[in-house]
């Protein structure tokens, strides 16, 4: 079992950026598929980035050239570092892991986009 707590959200304004972070409560090294969705008001949960095996990723086509996963075993982190932002990308931010079977998430972390 593995919980997972996300930080880093907030207010910002139309092309600024914000880097996410997802701290694990215990070793990531092993955790394959790892990554980050997003839900916005009235919408359902998305993919945004994840690393599917290994150092392998797979994104979100909206976020792509502007969002970049990355993850620090040592520091069992995943960051998500987020450029470019805009309206659009307004939602709240998950977090998740899955060891199987199991699928976890953490409680999220709110970006808002505006000006």
């Amino acid at each position: 079992q593995v919980q997972l707590v996300e930080s880093g959200g907030g207010l910002v304004q139309p092309g600024g950026s914000l880097r996410l972070s997802c701290a694990a409560s215990g070793s990531i090294a092993s955790i394959k598929v790892m990554g980050w969705y997003r839900q916005a008001p009235g919408k359902e949960r998305e993919l945004v980035a994840i690393f599917t095996s290994g150092d392998s990723t797979n994104y979100a086509d909206s976020v792509k050239g502007r969002f970049t996963i990355s993850r620090d075993n040592a520091k069992s982190t995943v960051y998500l570092q987020m450029n470019s932002l805009k309206p659009e990308d307004t939602a709240v931010y998950y977090c998740n892991a899955f060891i199987w079977p199991m699928n976890y998430w953490g409680k999220g972390t709110l970006v808002t986009v505006s000006s």
